[in-house]
């Protein structure tokens, strides 16, 4: 019996193949790249065309050998890594290592059925090598920014830091909001509403909108009083309803982006999370004694196209499942954008006949609410839009004019199973009022005049979802980069979510600055989005990999040396505030430290004092004060305590510091849980700013846990503490006790 050998990245893909392809086949995983660029240099010779020096990744060797082992025996070898640039540079380098006179096929895997599977076994194809040139050429470019830009920033500013090709505009595009934030001056404005009564019940509310034919515009409470008494004075006549259908289609099919999206909308998912999980999805997914299972198309993809054969099976569930009537009378037919290479299916079920009920028990939480999520959508894209009768009435009193919109849905259609989550930027105000029946010519009679006092409002902050939009619609990065786009900028401590929205850091508003004003012409919205086109023609086999480098890199070469002379070097002058120093009388700067930005004196080393600030609403720098801590006392020098933060984590320390260096773990009032410990639990953070808590008795005792801790004793097994999460649902105590349950959500 012939022997082949199957290559893929994971463990969890071999597992899912092994149990359609049967024993003909060795199936083996690379667990990833197995060769990337040096990380102890560029690896790349500039001058010599730009050729990319590889080498094994540390850890890689054993699999490698694991790999050419078993290709000796094999008769075939079939490279199965993902269908995207990513997985064919994977193919690439490991047909390098293996390549010894075997056959060596490329196979692509766009869902893991077992008639997909064998279906592309049957038909294999070559290494595509111009796929293989636009993944070269991704690379060398960051690697070129990443590893040229950074040093000046570590010489300029401090060590640690990094530029990237794509995450630098994405930094710059929440740093630009957040300025346009603070610069936003609000207006006031006024609206006038009235309540109205007429033949038939219920009363409703109408809002002014014009006068003699002009749009009105209420500038401040004098102009919405005056208003009103003339309304006061006015009779209330119905001039005329407008009747008509109003149809809500549904969306199609997910692609990344509007999954990562819509999972961030609704699942509060991150766009990483979101990935993580639709890779185990694609890959397989153990259905018991039916073993593992793709249950979604590959997940990285830009085309909502849905291949002939899907298309009808859905069509025939929702015919059989939902009835005739929800069954769109045609196929839609949706439309990629402009920009998709339309290079794999939409993401969608491998069968729709799977349904998330079918495979509940089998999945935890997310994986279930992400796959419900998908199914969904997928389900609904071929169903009858939802059908609306909207009413409105125009209503005049005197030279005004009124207006009330209401809406009552006459058929549910797709919304009867989803209905797509919105951003409050673009999200429609609600229709759905009730209104009586009013007829033309009827007077109504005033119960309530309303004005109301208004301010217009800034542009809102980025959350996860709309960063992703805007990315996506300026055309920076691909799907398959959204999500360590904005993981990347975030662990930089470049910007950091609060309350779900991106907000800069005094790090993040520096280091963009910087890159701006040297690298104008790359760190670029329009640059990164033609840099995106050309690599998708080299892809297409248009354009060189080699002549794209040259012209890229010979701006950036002279913007290189320019920024190494003219930047200015904040780690030697820092940033020049308006604060008076209290010691010495000179300009505080701001300065950053291992512990991240604080103000400086400039006059140091001479002046040695220093302050923690924060920029108020208009981005002004303000001295933070340090939080006192009543009836605490240093034992040390008899000066109150105080509340201080450090890159750790909240500790006290003595208000006296310089001149008296006492500091002790602040501790949550909850006492450590180990028998016989007399510890504290503290609130720290690891390295990587991630909060967690441990007893203050460390490292004598090693207590420690993710979740924050509270004082009370588990009602169930008496265990002296419990923890409490947060979820969609609320927030939730349990106990964390080995083998107790205990489970309570907390109430209101």
């Amino acid at each position: 019996m012939e022997r082949y050998l199957l290559i893929v990245e994971s463990p969890t893909k071999a597992r899912t193949l092994k149990k359609i392809v049967g024993d003909s086949y060795e199936i083996k995983a690379s667990m990833g790249h197995v060769k990337d660029l040096p990380k102890s240099d560029l690896g790349v010779e500039i001058e010599n065309g730009f050729d990319p020096h590889y080498e094994l990744i540390k850890g890689k060797k054993k699999i490698l050998l694991d790999i050419k082992k078993s290709a000796k025996k094999a008769e075939k070898i079939y490279l199965g890594t993902d269908p995207d640039r990513e997985g064919e540079a994977i193919a690439w380098h490991i047909s390098e290592e293996i390549g010894d006179g075997k056959d060596i096929y490329r196979v692509l895997f766009h869902e893991f059925t077992a008639k997909r599977v064998l279906e592309a076994l049957r038909n294999p194809e070559t290494l595509n090598r111009n796929r293989y040139e636009s993944q070269v050429a991704r690379r060398i470019l960051d690697r070129l920014v990443g590893y040229l830009i950074s040093p000046i920033l570590w010489e300029k500013v401090r060590r640690g830091l990094s530029a990237g090709r794509v995450q630098s505009v994405a930094l710059r595009i929440i740093v630009e909001r957040e300025r346009e934030i603070q610069s936003f001056v609000r207006e006031e404005y006024w609206t006038v509403s009235v309540r109205l009564e007429g033949n038939y019940l219920p009363s409703f509310e109408c809002r002014l909108v014009e006068k003699g034919g002009q749009k009105v515009s209420i500038r401040n409470q004098d102009e919405a009083e005056r208003i009103v008494e003339e309304l006061r004075g006015s009779r209330f006549f119905v001039s005329r309803v407008i009747k008509k259908e109003k149809k809500r289609f549904p969306s199609p099919p997910f692609i990344t982006s509007k999954l990562q999206q819509e999972a961030s909308r609704k699942l509060g998912f991150s766009p990483v999370k979101t990935m993580l999980i639709a890779q185990h999805l694609y890959e397989g997914v153990d259905l018991g004694e039916g073993g593992p299972v793709g249950l979604i198309t590959y997940m990285r993809t830009d085309s909502v196209r849905v291949s002939a054969e899907a298309l009808a099976a859905l069509r025939r569930y929702i015919s059989e499942q939902y009835g005739e009537e929800y069954l769109s009378a045609q196929p839609y037919n949706y439309r990629n954008s402009k920009t998709s290479q339309d290079a794999h299916e939409a993401i969608r079920p491998t069968s729709v006949e799977i349904t998330p009920q079918m495979v509940k028990d089998y999945l935890d939480e997310d994986h279930y609410l992400l796959y419900d999520l998908i199914w969904k959508r997928f389900v609904t894209s071929q169903m009858t839009p939802a059908v609306y009768d909207q009413t409105i009435y125009e209503i005049t009193a005197g030279d005004y004019l009124l207006r009330a919109t209401g809406s009552i849905m006459r058929f549910k259609g797709f919304t009867a199973l989803y209905t797509e989550g919105r951003d409050e930027v673009d999200a429609e105000e609600d229709d759905a009022i009730s209104l009586p029946v009013l007829e033309e010519g009827e007077e109504l009679r005033p119960l309530e005049f309303l004005p109301k006092q208004h301010f217009t409002q800034p542009p809102p902050r980025f959350t996860e979802a709309t960063l992703v939009k805007e990315l996506e619609e300026k055309g920076i990065g691909r799907p398959s980069t959204y999500a360590i786009i904005l993981s990347t900028i975030q662990e930089r401590g470049y910007v950091k979510l609060e309350s779900g929205r991106f907000k800069p850091t005094e790090l993040g508003f520096l280091v963009s600055d910087l890159l701006v004003t040297h690298f104008s012409d790359i760190i670029n919205v329009e640059f990164t989005a033609s840099m995106e086109e050309m690599l998708d023609k080299i892809e297409e086999g248009e354009m060189d990999w080699r002549s794209v480098l040259w012209s890229f890199y010979s701006p950036f070469r002279q913007s290189l040396e320019k920024a190494k002379m003219e930047m200015v070097n904040v780690k030697a002058t820092g940033i020049p505030t308006d604060i008076i120093c209290e010691s010495c009388g000179s300009k505080m700067v701001i300065r950053w430290g291992k512990n991240g930005n604080f103000l400086a004196c400039s006059s140091y080393p001479s002046c040695k004092n220093t302050k923690n600030f924060y920029r108020d609403v208009d981005g002004r720098v303000r001295i933070k004060n340090d939080e006192p801590v009543h009836d605490l006392i240093c034992e040390l020098c008899g000066s109150p305590m105080v509340i201080k933060n450090s890159r750790f984590g909240k500790f006290l320390s003595c208000s006296s510091y310089p001149k008296c260096l006492n500091k002790r773990p602040l501790d949550l009032g909850v006492g450590c849980p180990v028998k016989d410990c007399d510890g504290k639990i503290v609130e720290r953070k690891t390295k990587r700013r991630k909060v967690f808590y441990s007893c203050s008795n460390y490292p004598r005792c090693t207590f420690a846990i993710w979740d924050r801790p509270i004082s009370r004793s588990c009602p169930s097994c008496g265990f002296p503490l419990l923890v409490e999460k947060k979820g969609r649902g609320g927030v939730i105590y349990l106990c964390i006790n080995k083998g107790c349950n205990f489970k309570e959500r907390k109430r209101d």
